[in-house]
């Protein structure tokens, strides 16, 4: 589900992430999913008081240094490239967990072009590692923008670990 709702606002300084970030989804509060970033969207997020972000594309896919313009802009980087669906593998979503869990309760963005491959890390960490049923599992990439890797996600998920 797509949150453009300001609520939010209260707890990201006065940024209104909604109408910097396309697309946004806010599955937590905690946790924004966006696509991807540039320079003025950096200093936005680190204004919010963003701590983390997770940038799950490749480096041909990145258009500036992101990994620098993070860093000085004072959050933690975490790279993890997904290039499409061949990359959608247990070792790679063992890792995508094991950065979500050195970094858990901090206020984070996880990011690709679209965020349609953070929805499906999300949706195969929830079904692989967390053990949730199909239907939740699939939900919760959803709400964290899985668009159209859900049938490759829902394939993968039915194949035993």
């Amino acid at each position: 589900m797509q949150d453009n709702d300001t609520t939010n606002n209260n707890n990201d300084n006065g940024v209104v992430l909604s109408e910097v970030l396309t697309p946004y989804y806010r599955p937590t509060e905690q946790t924004i999913v966006c696509g991807a970033l540039d320079e003025d969207k950096v200093q936005a997020l680190a204004d919010a008081g963003v701590e983390l972000v997770i940038n799950l594309q490749p480096e041909e896919e990145l258009s500036f240094d992101e990994a620098s313009a993070v860093t000085q802009a004072g959050m933690a980087y975490a790279s993890l490239p997904i290039s499409g669906e061949h990359d959608l593998k247990q070792l790679v979503i063992l890792e995508f967990d094991k950065i979500l869990r050195q970094y858990h309760g901090k206020k984070m963005v996880i990011h690709c072009k679209s965020g349609n491959r953070v929805g499906a890390a999300i949706a195969l960490r929830a079904g692989w590692l967390r053990g949730r049923k199909m239907d939740t599992a699939l939900e919760r990439g959803q709400q964290h923008g899985l668009t159209r890797l859900q049938d490759v996600v829902h394939q993968r998920l039915l194949v035993p670990r």
